[in-house]
């Protein structure tokens, strides 16, 4: 299968080259800036979402395409400039690459489009599933104009995946790598009440979940990218300290959890979501670390 992929120098993209390439098939990253020696099976498309510029014959006769770029939302304090750069990294990036798709004479059967599990906002313990509404909050509004903009490849024929993402968990990035150092030191803790709801998965089963919506002709539309088995923060927490055989008593409560991060605490480290992963598992996909306690002995070498 030949496979165009934008983000494809992150976290979940290089994750996701890796897989690909290792299977036999062929990927074509569309980056920035290209790589003087890409990896074997590998070729670079240099593309700018912000000025509209692609070489759309990269598109044209692919198999399919794997859109993940978007700017790190957890990057810094949420100015109005860094909140600006979120949301046109993901609304103008999707429409840019969605046109392209839907101008070429022979487009992708698939394209699996990333998004977030910040499409609900904060719900607390409700649960939530592919059919709930969108939530309030800057997530939740970057969320759906994000979504909206599959529309044209929707509309050109191409089955079109929108990958609802929950917290990716790697010893490598993101969240996960984040914590290490505060918990192996021994001062980590809970975060606010503890009692909001994180919905994870695991690097090797998101890269498992993107695979499959690449090859399940029956998924179409939203599809959760979670764990089967959502926890709360204080579980996380709990379960994070005994997989280190590290005390977990240095709590921070949430007025200082805003200070320290502004906007993005209320809507990210404090904010509940509750999300299954109904299409996933009704589709026959399997999980390889369903539950929290075996994906972090699995990540973490415990």
């Amino acid at each position: 299968m030949n496979v165009v992929i934008t983000g494809a120098t992150g976290l979940v993209g290089s994750a996701l080259v890796s897989f690909l390439t290792s299977g036999g098939h062929r990927v074509t990253r569309m980056v920035r800036t290209a790589a003087q020696a890409p990896p074997p099976g590998v070729t670079d498309s240099v593309w700018s979402p912000n000025s509209g510029r692609l070489d759309r014959s990269v598109l044209d006769g692919t198999e399919a395409v794997v859109h993940l770029a978007g700017e790190n939302i957890a990057a810094g304090r949420w100015t109005s400039a860094q909140k600006a750069r979120i949301r046109d990294s993901r609304v103008k990036g999707t429409r840019v690459l969605c046109e392209a798709i839907a101008g070429v004479s022979n487009p992708p059967r698939v394209l699996v489009s990333a998004s977030a599990i910040g499409w609900y906002g904060n719900r607390g313990d409700e649960v939530l599933t592919e059919a709930s509404a969108v939530g309030t909050g800057f997530l939740a509004d970057v969320c759906r104009d994000w979504e909206a903009e599959v529309e044209p490849a929707e509309k050109r024929g191409v089955r079109v995946v929108r990958l609802r993402i929950g917290v990716v968990l790697s010893p490598r990035g993101g969240a996960l790598a984040k914590m290490l150092t505060p918990f192996k030191l021994g001062v980590g803790g809970v975060i606010g009440s503890g009692r909001q709801y994180m919905s994870w998965i695991s690097l090797d089963d998101l890269v498992g979940a993107i695979h499959h919506a690449l090859v399940t002709e029956s998924l179409r539309g939203p599809v959760n990218a979670v764990s089967p088995h959502a926890v709360t923060h204080r579980e996380f927490t709990k379960m994070l300290g005994r997989v280190l055989s590290r005390p977990t008593v240095f709590p921070m409560p949430a007025g200082v959890a805003r200070v320290l991060f502004g906007e993005m605490a209320e809507e990210i480290i404090l904010s509940s979501a509750r999300v299954l992963p109904g299409q996933l598992q009704a589709s026959g996909f399997r999980f390889l670390q369903p539950e929290l306690e075996g994906a972090l002995r699995h990540l973490l070498g415990r």
